[in-house]
């Protein structure tokens, strides 16, 4: 039992390695468009972790298509956070 529970725990540490490679760094020549801002939305979370410990990781791409992107990161945000309602919060109540 406790083999399976270092295992869940390394494939949680080494899954947000892998995530948090994704949020954006630096300044790029490069133009990040919708599906980009999906992908950073995704990581916000992790993200926000890393810069309140003082880490070079930033919240969003600089160099942006605009709204495009804007769109995305905020669908990003919305998937990861759930849309902002639960399930306990649409069940009727029954007397």
């Amino acid at each position: 039992m406790k083999s399976n529970q270092v295992l869940k725990f390394a494939v949680l540490v080494a899954l947000i390695i892998v995530i948090s490679s994704c949020a954006p760094a630096e300044t790029t020549e490069k133009v990040y468009g919708f599906f980009y801002g999906i992908i950073h939305g995704l990581v916000f979370i992790i993200a926000l972790f890393a810069k309140l410990f003082d880490m070079d990781y930033g919240l969003y791409a600089v160099n942006n298509t605009g709204f495009t992107y804007w769109l995305g990161y905020i669908l990003g945000v919305f998937i990861i956070g759930g849309g902002g309602g639960s399930a306990a919060s649409r069940r009727r109540r029954r007397d």
